[in-house]
């Protein structure tokens, strides 16, 4: 029965080196995402804290959305969540992949 069970941390790190726990991850009802928010979020999915499903059911995102998040960190990081700056990022990354 154990084996089934996950265990997840207490905590993980967040984007700016702060520990988060679910209690202050953005809340539940949070519907302006400045990049921070986004990150923490970000964060608490690949530190094991909520699971993709949990995070889309709690902030009522698609998994499209989210999924664009983690693709916007792992290729420019936090600067990258910026939305006033993903065409500029995205040409970038392109850009990089031809060469």
């Amino acid at each position: 029965m154990i084996e089934n069970q996950k265990i997840r941390p207490a905590q993980v790190i967040g984007p700016l080196g702060e520990p988060l726990t679910v209690d202050s991850l953005p809340p539940p009802q949070t519907t302006r995402w400045v990049v921070r928010r986004k990150a923490e979020v970000v964060a608490a999915v690949s530190g094991g804290l909520l699971s993709v499903d949990e995070v889309c059911d709690r902030y009522g995102l698609s998994l499209e959305e989210f999924a664009g998040w983690q693709r916007a960190v792992d290729r420019s990081g936090m600067p990258g969540l910026r939305v006033t700056r993903i065409q500029h990022y995205k040409s970038l990354y392109e850009r990089q992949q031809k060469y």
